[in-house]
């Protein structure tokens, strides 16, 4: 019996009592890869005893002080090691503990600076189908994850408003180049912008490398820069949700690095602490805090736990060491490799219509059909299955649904930490082999 509630409340979920750099160990004596570091999260792997002793120091010294009276040495020290060199003019950070928290600030934060500078209509965020923003109303109100939007639209805002994916896979027509694709996206964003009324507009939100809803899908070239300059166009802020593809786990430390462009606000949590505090946070572009300080000198969203000393000591020991190893090399040699083997072993597979992603960012996406890109029905819930016969060889992966259409369609997230070395990459696509295969035998073989 277990008092948590559990995702399900039918099972309560093996238990884990330790880890080791991309190894779990578990009560019964397993030994599991975390082939997804979660979601997407534990980037340094597991017992990691520098950022144990980070932890451990902070908590002696000081556990907690509230941000209304006072800042704290590792908040500040972490602020400045990610801003030191004020990438893409991004100048101050807010520190909260999640990702969804961190979405929720960027909103909220978006809608005051309009009210700073005089443009008070503007409230509306436009963001995408098909995709993940975070649990809190107003994430779920972003986002376009129907499955996960389905039980609470009765109380989501209907100030915000969905255009098309830039999903090439799924949506870019046979004979439409990347240069005309991105040129139909960012007229739908503007026929928006102009359905609105572009003075109630904030906001365009977006995953620079979306992660959940369909599977790490990278826009095509010239998306961002196309969507950016219809932003400027209007004068609403770029927002860009990178909690789950941040942080180093594409390659670059910032996402955005790999699209030319830039964020007005940007989200981040996952790989900021690696699982050894949780923490999320906002970085902003300088023109925002000016509007604040030339105006009411406040952001209206404190928070109890924003900025927690020990959460932000875990999290500067986690960057430093991503620094100091200089383990995005490895992030960009090992996701090649992940990406090769991947290829190798389901490029022809009658059942995986595309292998896709960035960096330790990948998935495979299950088709029914490789030639109609067909999805399974959603009652075989064929992502549910291939993570179960995965963890049944001693593999994690993150399963979903929804890829196709945001109802229907079967994708798997394979996303292991950093420090992977390339004879653990080439364990994880075996065993994410035979897993497939016995997952899609039970289908046919009902």
């Amino acid at each position: 019996m277990t008092r948590i509630i559990q995702r399900t409340v039918h099972d309560r979920p093996p238990i884990a009592v330790s880890g080791e750099g991309i190894w779990l160990h578990l009560d019964d004596g397993r030994q599991v890869i975390d082939g997804s570091g979660g979601a997407a999260v534990a980037c340094l792997g597991h017992g990691n005893k520098r950022v144990a002793d980070a932890v451990a120091g902070q908590v002696g010294r000081m556990a907690y002080a509230h941000t209304g009276f006072f800042t704290s040495e590792p908040a500040e020290a972490l602020a400045d090691f990610l801003l030191a060199d004020e990438p893409g003019g991004l100048t101050h950070a807010f520190f909260v503990s999640s990702g969804s928290e961190a979405m929720e600030a960027a909103i909220k934060l978006a809608r005051q600076y309009f009210i700073e500078i005089g443009q008070p209509s503007r409230f509306r965020v436009i963001a995408r189908r098909q995709s993940y923003h975070g649990v809190t109303l107003g994430g779920l109100s972003t986002g376009g994850h129907m499955a996960r939007r389905a039980p609470y639209e009765p109380i989501l805002s209907g100030a915000f408003s969905r255009v098309s994916p830039c999903f090439a896979y799924r949506y870019q027509s046979a004979v439409e180049g990347d240069e005309r694709y991105v040129q139909r996206l960012a007229e739908e964003l503007d026929a928006e912008f102009r359905r609105l009324g572009p003075e109630t507009v904030t906001a365009f939100c977006a995953e620079t490398v979306v992660g959940a809803a369909t599977g790490c899908v990278a826009a095509v070239p010239g998306y961002f820069k196309a969507v950016r300059e219809v932003c400027d166009r209007y004068g609403a802020l770029l927002i860009l949700d990178e909690v789950m593809s941040g942080m180093g786990r594409t390659g670059t430390l910032h996402a955005w690095e790999q699209e030319g462009v830039w964020p007005d606000i940007q989200a981040i949590a996952k790989g900021l602490g690696g699982g050894y505090q949780p923490i999320g946070g906002i970085l902003v572009n300088g023109r925002i805090i000016e509007a604040l300080r030339t105006g009411s000198g406040n952001f209206v969203h404190g928070q109890t736990y924003q900025s927690h000393p020990v959460a932000c000591a875990a999290a500067l020991e986690v960057q430093r060491i991503i620094r100091e190893d200089n383990l995005l090399a490895n992030v960009v040699d090992a996701g090649a490799e992940l990406e090769a083997l991947l290829i190798e072993r389901f490029g022809n597979h009658r059942h995986v219509g595309d292998i896709r992603g960035r960096g330790l960012f990948r998935a495979i996406e299950f088709v029914a059909d490789r030639v109609s890109k067909a999805p399974f029905e959603r009652s075989l819930k064929l992502n549910e299955r291939v993570k179960d016969q995965a963890f049944a060889r001693g593999l994690c992966v993150y399963p979903s649904t929804g890829t196709a259409d945001g109802l229907n369609g079967d994708h798997v997230i394979i996303s292991p930490p950093y420090v992977v070395s390339k004879r653990e990459i080439r364990m994880i696509v075996e065993r994410l082999g035979d897993a497939v295969d016995a997952a899609l035998s039970d289908i046919n073989g009902q």
